[in-house]
């Protein structure tokens, strides 16, 4: 199976109608897909990837290799509960924090944001029309959205088999966009219940997932994925994730346009399906809880 491709640029144009069916299919059966032709400026994203590998390695490589998480390696017993990771977070909205994180990628990854905040939005208005909800249905339920990026590297590890890279998850949030490395993988998603890995990133492709707020906001059409990262070997995989997420202060429910009736007698849904069977499920179940009303 390949990762689903969505070219974000045939959301405008002759292929507008099946950009935006393979999208939906992409949010609803897999909970993740590449993104082409998304308009986050490449050069933008190659000084991303220049300054983060330069800050790591005069910066962090030799504090991490010196710290208490990378000794575990020699331990008789490694603990499960540690992360191979060397991380920061940036904060961009609706309070920077861009005082707290490395000056020399200050002026880049705050750009950086803007440019994949627009990509962000953009999805939230595909995936909005694609659930037959107003376009800006899920940036309204984000209640002025908070937006951060996780600048990270998995370091090069002499023993994968020990630890973990990142632990397996799902997002908390909205909309996660991933710009990652391009030659290390590590990076696995759970697909019909087996790991997939995800192959490094080829050219400035962006890979999409999709947070729980997504699946509550969908009433679990589109799903968030467990996914985790494993440590390589052979070696440091970077990883920057950009969050668009709800406000501190959103209210999160599902849409009611896609809520289930609360309640009918099965007789009388019966008697709706003899003669709408082969329609969709979903508008059978609209069409149920709107005779309830």
């Amino acid at each position: 199976m390949e990762i689903p491709m969505i070219k974000m640029d045939q959301l405008h144009g002759e292929k507008r109608s099946e950009t935006l069916s393979l999208l939906h299919n992409a949010c609803a059966q897999w909970g993740f897909f590449w993104l082409e032709n998304h308009g986050v400026d490449e050069d933008l994203m190659s000084k991303m990837k220049g300054l983060v590998n330069k800050h790591y390695e005069q910066d962090l490589e030799k504090n991490f290799y010196s710290s208490e998480n990378a000794k575990i390696l020699g331990c008789e017993k490694v603990p499960s509960n540690v992360d191979w990771e060397c991380s920061f977070m940036y904060r961009h909205q609706p309070e920077s924090n861009s005082h707290d994180i490395p000056e020399l990628l200050r002026a880049m990854v705050s750009e950086y944001a803007e440019e994949v905040i627009k990509l962000a939005e953009q999805l939230a208005a595909a995936m909005s029309e694609n659930l037959g909800l107003d376009k800006g249905y899920i940036e309204k339920a984000f209640s002025k959205p908070s937006v951060g990026v996780k600048v990270a590297k998995y370091p090069r590890c002499s023993h994968p088999e020990l630890v973990m890279g990142l632990r397996e998850h799902t997002d908390a949030g909205g909309i996660i966009l991933l710009f990652q490395d391009e030659l290390i993988p590590g990076l696995e998603f759970l697909k019909d219940g087996r790991w997939m890995a995800v192959p490094p990133t080829q050219g400035n492709r962006i890979l999409v997932n999709l947070g729980d707020q997504i699946e509550v906001i969908t009433n679990g059409t589109y799903k968030s994925i467990c996914h985790r990262v494993l440590p390589n070997k052979n070696g440091s995989r970077l990883s920057i994730a950009t969050f668009y997420n709800p406000g501190a202060d959103a209210i999160i429910c599902p849409a009611s346009k896609l809520t289930y009736p609360s309640q009918y007698r099965f007789q009388d849904y019966l008697d709706f399906y003899s003669t709408a069977k082969f329609t969709d499920k979903v508008f059978r179940f609209q069409t149920t809880k709107a005779i309830l009303k």
